[in-house]
């Protein structure tokens, strides 16, 4: 009776499977792909609802400013929050998480464009830059010899080209890019950032991937014992690996302390469908639906299958060379801070479940969250029973926790913090991209500009409650809050849908501090040439 009853199920769940693909216009051979795919079928027909009705803005109130949503703290201040991590962390498990899944492509754009454009026999390297007006490559090229992997490809150039000194600059310079990018040789450009040489040292060349190491033993570790965890494109792996194995006893010598490295994938079934531009789906030549990845917002997934009292988010390309210490300072100061939060949260909701408080109590709640969290109460929140305010406060404190480090806007590109309305629940905190707001609209056009900083994505994280389990992470993200991307396909223009982001969207909902940090603390690798500022330079 009981393989009736099993097979009845699934022979009801293949109609209603079937019932869904005809009412978004798909084929049985597409349920077939998706399935393989291991996409959900729900999130193709909530996918493709969302290109035809589009996404709409976020609503800016105002930006989030110095004493206004953003905490700033005195150098006193920071040292005593650090300590103050440093103090209570010996029965925690600390936890880096580094996205370094990406390639590096954008990071050598301007180059691939010189070497595809540019013909050696036919111009000069001045000619190009002034036919292209490119303000780039001219850095590059005075910067050259500065740069951390220069002598290495030299070398190779030299084994190849027997008379390469006597060559005239522009071919020197030319074949110095040309090696650099070219498959035959060293093709950084499709090599992750994360084992790209980055630093230059008295007796090495260091990694992004070392420089997180280090990181670790500075501030991520716990009585000796840090835990690392990188998100990669699985064919990557083993190159992170064979770097990670070649420094790791150093490392640790080094900094006393035991790493742990782990790995994990963005999953395929957090891909995405692509449309044609009238919000079909698109075909391949083969007629097959095509998928593609579906941003950083899928990684909440990997972050939620971990397991670590604080978890520290960092970029794979935001690393400096020497320098450690004070690194380590502001982040173990946000760690303290989220520490201090913590444990006051967590009082307060053990208080409620013990039926131990008091109206008085409750008040000091309303003023914690104003002047701690930056959260308001609905003006009716005093006419509700004393039940219901309990329910109330208990369904805002019981949510994971972020602290977000913010620097000054100095002309960077990344997501600001702003005030932004939520429908019917008020204002919140948030941390927005440029793209997700109406900037035709001149009064949100103001708003974004009137951005005093931005996120680093330099992020300290609790995902446990007070009673010690994990959070379900996807309860917390707020779905409206994707993008549409244009992109291009073997020659035809698509769209395609990337999930809320991992510290937009993903996090929309997560108890959110804003601190100003030092701008030393953000020196990200976009771009080749910003391996020349003084951040990732030898002293």
């Amino acid at each position: 009776m009981s393989e009736i009853k099993v097979s009845l199920v699934e022979k009801s769940k293949s109609i209603s499977d079937l019932n869904k693909i005809k009412s978004m216009g798909l084929s049985e051979q597409d349920l077939e792909q998706i399935n393989q795919h291991g996409v959900c079928l729900d999130a193709i027909k909530r996918q493709l609802a969302i290109f035809k009705r589009g996404i709409a803005k976020m609503e800016l109130v105002e930006a989030a400013t110095i004493g206004n949503g953003i905490f700033r703290l005195t150098n006193d201040d920071f040292i005593e929050k650090a300590d103050f991590f440093d103090e209570h962390k010996s029965n925690l498990k600390l936890l880096k998480f580094v996205p370094a899944s990406g390639a590096a492509t954008r990071m050598f754009k301007f180059l691939t464009a010189f070497v595809n454009d540019f013909n050696i026999e036919k111009e000069s390297i001045n000619a190009y830059i002034n036919r292209k007006k490119d303000s780039k490559l001219p850095v590059f090229i005075v910067g050259l010899e500065k740069l951390p992997f220069f002598e290495i490809i030299y070398q190779k150039i030299k084994e190849e080209i027997a008379a390469f000194d006597s060559l005239p600059r522009d071919y020197k310079n030319y074949y110095f890019i040309k090696f650099m990018l070219d498959s035959k040789y060293f093709d950084f450009a499709s090599k992750p950032k994360g084992i790209l040489p980055f630093h230059k040292y008295a007796t090495r060349i260091a990694t992004p991937i070392e420089e997180h190491l280090y990181e670790c033993g500075y501030y991520s570790s716990s009585n000796g014992k840090s835990y690392l965890h990188f998100t990669v494109t699985e064919s990557h792996q083993e190159q992170f690996e064979k770097i990670i194995n070649e420094v790791k006893d150093n490392v640790e010598k080094e900094t006393h302390t035991s790493i742990e490295v782990t790995y994990s994938y963005q999953d395929k079934s957090t891909d995405t469908i692509a449309v044609n531009m009238h919000d079909k789906a698109f075909r391949t030549e083969e007629g097959k639906l095509l998928f593609r990845p579906g941003g950083h917002g899928a990684l909440i997934g990997n972050l939620n299958r971990l397991d670590a009292d604080i978890i520290f988010i960092k970029n794979i390309d935001n690393v400096i060379l020497h320098n450690n210490e004070t690194i380590a300072l502001y982040k173990k100061a946000l760690a303290g801070i989220l520490l201090e939060l913590q444990q006051q949260i967590f009082a307060c909701l053990n208080l409620m479940d013990l039926y131990e408080v008091s109206d008085v109590q409750i008040e000091e709640i309303k003023n914690f969250l104003k002047t701690k969290l930056n959260m308001d109460i609905k003006p009716d929140f005093d006419l509700y029973t004393f039940e219901n305010k309990i329910k109330v406060l208990r369904g805002i404190l019981d949510r994971p926790i972020r602290i977000c480090g913010m620097v000054k806007n100095e002309g960077e590109p990344g997501g600001g913090p702003f005030w932004v309305k939520n429908g019917q629940k008020g204002i919140s905190l948030q941390i927005v991209e440029s793209s997700q707001v109406d900037l035709t609209n001149k009064k949100q056009a103001k708003i974004m500009a009137n951005a005093t900083h931005f996120n680093p994505v330099d992020l300290v994280c609790a995902t446990k409650n007070y009673k010690n389990e994990k959070f379900d992470l996807h309860q917390f993200v707020d779905e409206n809050t994707g993008f549409i991307v244009e992109k291009n396909y073997q020659g035809k223009d698509i769209k395609g849908y990337e999930l809320p982001g991992l510290w937009n969207g993903a996090m929309a909902n997560w108890l959110s501090v804003f601190v100003e940090v030092p701008l030393i603390t953000f020196n990200p690798v976009k771009t080749v040439n910003d391996l020349l500022k003084e951040a990732h330079q030898s002293l």
